[in-house]
């Protein structure tokens, strides 16, 4: 095995161990972390006008927030510097798989290029969350191939978001939702949940083979564990390269190491990359009150597009203090809405109740009942395939999205 495939085990043990627990708990383990059929053929297209950044400092509280005071350069060659598997795929196995996925994705140059730009408010902090876990910088790319770097893309199986996370799979990591929010769809939040899932079950699993683990988040781990016992039965390593998985997972990292390959060498290909600052294009607030982005963009002098943009968790443009607790604006624009929120304690009565929250016992019927909605339409509003496999600690969103 590549020893450039591998990583140091989680060193945050109890972390890992909690998350092991909620997954287990919710009957997720050997499961994929989404269900896509292609969720990058899926994604919309966001407004091209771009977010402005500058170097300002974040303003915010404390926390990994004040990590993004990165020394500034270009995100592009900080993504290259991090690159680990490009030797690998040229002079192994994968070498056919990977440049078929090249002359695919070059192509479309067009469309690269959109993708890339639709990376841009994100791709920096992405990258650098890569780099301080010791990740290959390859994984910061993930994205590119789950949801064309959208964050409002969902599949039609339910998976959504930057990183196409399913419903279940969302509530284990702790990405909450309700009627105003979904934690799937908050990039910060999400990043951070994937990138804990992968690691996981590479420690879990694979001896901290990523590559593996990339495969295990896709088809799952226990579709993934299969195809090893086979492959290792028929004297094989058991490697990534060796498997016989489902198609989507044969080209999922073949798929990642060729649009890390165009990145590597844009001009080989005829791609030209937008410019994207190495320094922080947000800034975190914490929100103390209830606050639309209408006003939010008042104070912040950006339009609500923008704040709509870097905030595609909110699902009805409001910001609840009780709910995801910050707002993300444009870097440099901070100061006002920090000065207009500090003193200001959310007085707002509180949110009728939005989630609920299963227990021991309960069947869909009797939830339905219990808050007075028609039991077709919390299936439909929870993307619920088979209602009778309801597990305890689940959670319910009670409206319409």
């Amino acid at each position: 095995m590549p020893h450039h495939a591998l990583r140091h085990p989680l060193s945050g043990l109890t972390g890992s161990c909690a998350l092991m627990g909620a997954i287990l708990t919710l009957g997720l383990l050997g499961q994929p972390v989404h269900a896509s059929s292609g969720p990058a053929a899926t994604a919309a297209t966001l407004a091209t006008d771009p977010i402005p950044a500058d170097s300002a400092m974040p303003v915010s509280r404390s926390g990994f927030w004040s990590d993004l005071t990165l020394h500034p350069r270009d995100a592009w060659k900080r993504l290259r510097n991090n690159f680990a598997w490009q030797d690998q795929w040229r002079e192994g196995a994968g070498h056919d798989r990977v440049q078929y996925w090249i002359e695919q994705y070059s192509a479309g140059p067009r469309n690269i290029a959109e993708i890339t730009r639709r990376a841009r408010p994100w791709l920096a902090w992405i990258i650098q969350q890569v780099e301080a876990r010791g990740l290959p910088g390859e994984i910061a790319l993930v994205p590119f191939v789950e949801s064309s770097f959208d964050p409002q893309a969902m599949s039609h199986r339910g998976a959504s978001g930057l990183w196409q996370i399913m419903p279940r799979t969302g509530e284990a990591l702790g990405l909450t939702r309700s009627a105003g929010w979904d934690g799937r769809r908050d990039v910060v939040r999400s990043t951070q949940a994937a990138l804990d899932y992968i690691e996981m079950q590479a420690d879990q699993w694979y001896r901290g083979n990523i590559e593996l683990s990339l495969a295990a988040y896709n088809a799952g781990a226990g579709t993934v564990n299969q195809a090893r016992r086979v492959a290792q039965a028929r004297g094989r390593s058991g490697d990534y390269w060796d498997l016989e998985l489902p198609g989507e997972t044969m080209d999922y990292v073949p798929k990642l190491l060729a649009i890390a390959a165009i990145i590597a060498e844009p001009e080989q290909y005829g791609i030209q990359l937008p410019d994207i600052h190495g320094g922080p294009a947000f800034a975190s607030v914490a929100v103390t009150r209830r606050i639309s982005l209408e006003e939010a963009a008042r104070l912040t002098d950006v339009s609500r597009d923008t704040l709509s943009q870097l905030n595609p968790g909110l699902r009805q443009g409001i910001a609840e203090p009780h709910q995801q607790g910050d707002l993300l604006v444009p870097a440099g624009h901070a100061s006002p809405l920090v000065a207009a929120l500090q003193g200001s304690p959310d007085t707002s009565p509180a949110s009728p109740e939005t989630v609920h929250v299963v227990q021991r016992g309960e069947t869909l019927s009797t939830i339905a009942s219990q808050h007075a909605v028609a039991m077709n339409d919390l299936a439909r509003w929870n993307d619920l395939d088979h209602p009778d496999t309801l597990q305890p600690g689940q959670q319910l969103t009670l409206s319409d999205r």
